[in-house]
Parts: C-alpha cells; structure tokens; sequence
C-alpha cells in the first residue's frame, strides 16, 4: 500500500503538465480553445488527493492475485498470471481513478474553473453517475495497456537479472519500466482519445452514453488516423518517464520497506 501510494503521487505531480497538454490535445475543442499552455496545473488538485489511494489500490490488487495464482501456475504460465493481476489490479484502481480523472479533465480543458467547482457542477447536474461517466472507457483502456506493460516489464527484469546473474536493481527495473509503458502507451492511445472525449461530452451528447466504438468511430469520420492518435507523443513521453518514476519507485520503496 505505502510503495504503490508513493509511486503514485511521485508520478502524477512530477508529470502532470504533460498530462494536461495530452489531455488539451485530445479535447473537441482542439489544443487552443482548451488553453493551450495556459494554466497547466489546473486540476492538479484532484490528482494529488486521488493518486495515493489509486495506486495502493492497483498494486494491493496485483501483487495478492500474483501471489495466489504463481502457488498452482508453472512457470509458462508466468506471463498469463501477471496479465490477469493486472487487469484485476486496474478493474479496482479505476473505481477510485475514474472521478478523480472526470474532474481533473474537466479542470484541463476549462483553466479558469477551479477543482472544487467543477467537482460540484458535475455533482449537481449528473449526480455520482456523473463522476463515473467513463468508467467502462477507461477499464477498456487500462486492461489492454496493462497487459503489455506489465508481462513485459516483468520479462524484461527476468531477462537483465538473467543476463547478469542477480535480481535487477531498482534503476533497472525503472528502465524496464521506461520501454515497457512507452510501448504500451502507443498501442493503446486510440482507446485514450475515446476516453478522454466520453469525459469531456456535453451531457445528453452521443458520446456522453459512454459506448467506446461510437466514440472511436466518430473520431474516425472526422479526423481520421491522426486523430486516433492525438497525443500520442506526450502521451508516450509521460508514460514513459512515468513507467520509469513509478515502477522504479514502486521497487525502491518496496525493498526499504521489506
């Protein structure tokens, strides 16, 4: 809990102003009317409070389910076994991920609005549910990425500590981390794009319903390949420099704390 909680926050502070410029860059709106580089912490609140308990979440869920299926599991089934405590690990996360990413999206793309009154905005006009809006996109999202990330960053400690005859140090297992999520984040960026427009739907819209093949397929009609993949550089640039604080992190504060 206290190793994924410290990863968390160390990561979505330190990357936030990427995030923001993903997010603007994916908005309907375009980069400009969003507020381009203007106000790039706006929304920081709701990251800082929703981060710790997310990735305690996320890494409480993978490491127990690791543990449970590596007892009756060989080892070819390795990879299988991480790619099944990772998306359980994010089905968990997302519940406390999602209104925390509804609000702090919102806060991006309307840099005059505060954290607080957006948070009561969408409470008073869509209820709870409002805060959810997304949930599905972004377990769609997640699973997938997930199941790159982290059988190969798993594969590719396995491989160094091989390679050098011990177990990978923590700066290692951060470069592994490095490759592993900027991979995945370029595979799943269409599947981010769809996230993000759900989120940021006028409510009562067609992408408001939440339906993931509606909204790719209307970024499809108007914009093509290149708006599939809106974002995709700081996108793969934050995750990238995430996989290596977060995961790097994660193992360094795990073998003090053990």
């Amino acid at each position: 809990l206290k190793a994924g909680g410290v990863a968390g926050v160390c990561v979505d502070l330190i990357l936030f102003p990427l995030d923001t410029v993903k997010t603007r860059l994916q908005s309907p709106q375009g980069f400009r009317k969003a507020g381009g580089f203007r106000g790039i912490y706006a929304g920081v609140p709701s990251t800082a409070i929703g981060s710790f308990p997310n990735a305690a979440a996320f890494f409480i869920t993978y490491e127990n389910v690791k543990s449970v299926l590596h007892h009756d599991s060989a080892s070819y089934l390795t990879p299988a076994t991480h790619m099944v405590a990772a998306s359980l690990g994010e089905v968990v996360a997302c519940l406390i991920r999602v209104p925390s990413e509804v609000v702090k999206q919102r806060a991006q793309v309307s840099p005059s609005s505060s954290t607080l009154r957006i948070l009561s905005h969408t409470l008073y006009h869509e209820g709870i549910q409002g805060l959810y809006r997304g949930y599905k996109s972004t377990v769609l999202r997640e699973i997938p990425f997930s199941l790159v990330q982290f059988p190969l960053w798993e594969s590719l400690k396995d491989l160094w500590s091989w390679k050098q005859g011990h177990v990978v140090d923590s700066w290692q297992s951060a470069v592994c981390g490095a490759f592993a999520g900027g991979f995945a984040a370029a595979v799943t960026t269409p599947l981010d794009v769809a996230k993000t427009r759900i989120m940021l739907a006028k409510a009562g819209s067609s992408n408001a319903s939440g339906n993931v093949l509606t909204a790719l397929g209307g970024i499809w009609r108007t914009q093509g390949l290149s708006g599939l993949f809106a974002g995709v550089v700081p996108r793969m640039t934050a995750i990238s420099l995430g996989g290596f604080i977060f995961l790097g992190t994660y193992e360094k504060t795990r073998q003090l704390l053990l």
